[in-house]
């Protein structure tokens, strides 16, 4: 028998010295000393669902950031040219880019048309790219804007209470009664119409920043919520009384001791505000609210392909399923973050 021997309990689970096996095999495996944000890297990495999705997402944004050299040197072709009364070679003959009844060709696979054309004889594939471009281009500066807005006011509001709080929550409340599409409408077609300057700077109606602003607002409530009830808790914790009995500032408390204990949810909402502001972006521009013409985007193009099912079924099948890869790809990649990041997870790491 040995020098410290094993007993079982009632569910057959293996303790030693009063220590289940599988948290000593975690402290032997040198994990007691490793920080948060390094656990949580090793958690990740053996998700490797997440990891795949991730890279799927991540050759998505490669892809679409490549539109240029795809335009120039393959396609010789822009998003917006028209070639309706072009032709092109299929299957060893000249074919017409859109027929006499206003019907576009198919994917050629080649590279000039290779997933088609639209109605305006213009490359598919081309504005699948750009559209792609103009679509993670608005859902990452609104979510630069929300995430920023909403830790200001989240922080601020859980942290001081008081009159403070009051009206910043109810600011929050104004915006949360309203859907986010329905809102996003309203927004989209008033500032489409006449711009909207606010003194600093000013946008224009076409400009891809009216959906970026108006998305980035739209989402602040249904972060800042949540901060703000996690901020709500942490100013009561020791830390925080003893930051205060040593003479430190409010802002100092603030960005020292608070953000960075809200800095694990942060993380965790930014792959799940990207995701729905790409979403909503391809929604607004859809019901023609967010992205406006020229510019390309997914939504557009699907509401512009609708018109010709089923005989070009391909103009809605293709900006749909790129659609679909990208947030499915940011969604499971940002599950895995999440459950990576949560202290409560029952991943056990070994050498």
């Amino acid at each position: 028998m040995s020098a410290n021997p094993a007993a079982r309990g009632a569910a057959g689970t293996e303790f030693t010295a009063g220590i289940p096996s599988a948290l000593q095999a975690d402290a032997d495996a040198g994990t007691a000393g490793i920080g948060p944000y390094r656990l949580a890297w090793l958690r990740l990495k053996r998700n490797r669902v997440a990891l795949v999705f991730g890279a799927i997402f991540v050759l998505m944004v490669v892809l679409c950031l490549l539109a240029p050299v795809y335009a120039h040197h393959i396609a010789h072709t822009g998003p917006t040219e028209n070639h309706i009364t072009d032709q092109v070679k299929v299957g060893g003959k000249l074919t017409d880019v859109v027929s006499t009844d206003g019907i576009p060709i198919g994917p050629t696979w080649h590279g000039r048309f290779f997933l088609g054309a639209d109605a305006n004889g213009r490359d598919v594939a081309v504005r699948l790219l750009y559209g792609g471009r103009n679509s993670l281009e608005v859902a990452g500066v609104a979510t630069l804007i929300t995430m920023i807005l909403a830790t200001l006011m989240g922080a601020a509001a859980g942290y001081f209470r008081g009159f403070t709080d009051a009206v910043l929550a109810r600011v929050l409340d104004l915006i949360w009664a309203y859907p986010a599409v329905l809102l996003g409408v309203a927004l989209g077609v008033t500032i489409a119409v006449g711009g909207l300057n606010l003194g600093l700077f000013q946008l224009h109606g076409n400009s891809l920043m009216v959906p970026a602003v108006i998305i980035g607002v739209v989402y602040v409530p249904y972060v800042a919520k949540p901060l703000r009830g996690q901020t709500l808790s942490l100013r009561e914790k020791e830390f925080i009384d003893a930051a205060r009995a040593q003479g430190l500032s409010h802002a100092r408390i603030l960005v020292s001791e608070v953000l960075p204990n809200l800095l694990s949810t942060i993380i965790v909402f930014v792959p799940l505000i990207v995701a729905n502001a790409i979403l909503l972006e391809a929604a607004l521009s859809y019901l023609g609210a967010g992205v406006q013409d020229p510019n390309p985007s997914w939504g557009t193009m699907i509401s512009d392909g609708i018109r010709l099912i089923p005989s070009a079924i391909h103009l809605t099948f293709v900006p749909g399923g790129m659609l679909v890869l990208t947030i499915l790809g940011i969604n499971v990649f940002g599950d895995g973050v999440r459950d990576a990041l949560d202290p409560r997870a029952t991943v056990h790491l070994e050498h």
